[in-house]
């Protein structure tokens, strides 16, 4: 196995300078090599960083941060969004979600004249009925699209208010300073949902309790119906609806027993954090980060060093503990292309968000300049293919 990967990576192995060259300003983001990055920019309550580097041979993570209106209303209310869409199977999930998931939030907050739990839940749940419609239209002609899903994260600063909302195994953590120390502590916000978590796999069991199979441990790691790893997302239709889980949909995603109930859920898991002023930032990133740095590694080099370029540098860290796991350079990492490179690592999007107490503590009707960034990738038509190969089975987040 270990020698066919090395042949493949020699086929492969080449400076990636000669194709995808450093370009664009800081103002709209920079490119440099499988890497994207904006590292410094300014919400409505502080300033952010934001960094993207692809593995996958069609870039799968989507991201945004939006900051101002938060409706359509003159009124308010105004904010912050940020939302990291980590896609599997494709990455017509993830672009959907970014496409569609803000303008019903905006929708919802001005029918409710402001932001809430219920605004964002509302908004999930049209997200993930829009793309139902999608596939329903597309199915004729691209069935695989069924089986086409994403994690979906976001995050609103409203008011002094801040909403996480979750479905999927993507994390949002909080830097917070404890005065007494002067120590910057870690605080997971989010609630993740993968079938690797025991509570997550109790939940499924108590949710189908005469499905003995609804968790199966393949190849050592737990996965829903043996099939994919998270147990809440917006798409993956063949895995909520029967009539998709059949022919033409190809026979690894199609399940030998007929099911009556969704096996998997669109359901956001919501928290509420009024915001301190001892709350100095938010880190929002896909699992890609998360499987090499651990919450407090992360927090600690974002704390440690300059503001400037915080996301790119937790790409970097996440890159160089890949390499080290695979006893190579990260210099060596970095020159192995798309495709093959989701040998060694996922997709990683990570979105720092900095708090500013005296911005943040704004009422939520104080306007403040209007924002939209979305993260970026390397720039392909939809129909490329990968310069060597795509690993198999590795779609399945």
């Amino acid at each position: 196995m270990l020698a066919g990967l090395m042949n493949l990576l020699r086929a492969c192995w080449r400076p990636s300078s000669d194709r995808y060259v450093h370009t664009g300003s800081d103002a709209v983001g920079r490119q440099d090599g499988l890497l994207w990055y904006k590292d410094t920019g300014q919400h409505m309550n502080g300033e952010f960083s934001i960094a993207v580097v692809q593995a996958n041979n069609l870039l799968e993570d989507q991201s945004q941060i939006e900051s101002g209106p938060l409706s359509s209303l003159e009124s308010g209310p105004y904010g912050t969004f940020v939302g990291i869409y980590d896609g599997h199977g494709g990455p017509e999930t993830s672009r959907f979600i970014n496409d569609h998931l803000f303008h019903h939030l905006k929708r919802f907050a001005s029918e409710q004249q402001g932001m809430s739990a219920d605004v964002i839940k509302k908004a999930f749940q049209a997200t993930e009925e829009g793309f139902f419609s999608l596939v329903s239209r597309q199915w004729p002609t691209k069935p695989q699209i069924a089986a086409v899903g994403s994690c979906c994260l976001v995050g609103v600063i409203c008011g002094g208010t801040l909403y996480i909302a979750n479905v999927g195994d993507s994390r949002a953590v909080l830097g917070r300073l404890v005065k007494a120390t002067g120590e910057v502590l870690s605080v997971q916000l989010s609630a993740e949902h993968n079938a690797g978590i025991e509570s997550v796999r109790q939940e499924l069991f108590s949710l189908h309790p005469d499905d003995s199979h609804i968790v199966v441990l393949k190849h050592n790691v737990w996965r829903v119906k043996g099939l994919i790893q998270v147990s809440r997302s917006i798409g993956d239709v063949y895995l909520k609806k029967a009539e998709f889980n059949r022919e033409p949909l190809y026979t690894k995603f199609r399940l030998r027993e007929p099911f009556r109930r969704p096996i998997l859920s669109a359901e956001p898991s919501i928290s509420v954090h009024p915001l301190q002023p001892h709350d100095q930032f938010l880190i929002f990133a896909s699992d890609g980060l998360w499987e090499h740095l651990s919450n407090q590694e992360a927090v600690n080099i974002v704390q440690n060093n300059p503001r400037n370029g915080s996301a790119r540098r937790l790409v970097k860290a996440a890159l160089q503990e890949a390499a080290k796991k695979r006893e190579m350079r990260y210099s060596d990492l970095k020159k192995i292309d798309r495709g093959v490179r989701r040998h060694f690592h996922d997709d990683i999007t990570v979105i720092v968000v900095f708090l500013d107490s005296n911005l943040v503590s704004r009422a939520s009707t104080v306007k403040g300049p209007a924002l939209s960034v979305r993260g970026g990738g390397v720039n392909l038509p939809a129909n490329s293919l990968a310069p060597c190969t795509t690993p198999m089975e590795l779609n399945t987040s």
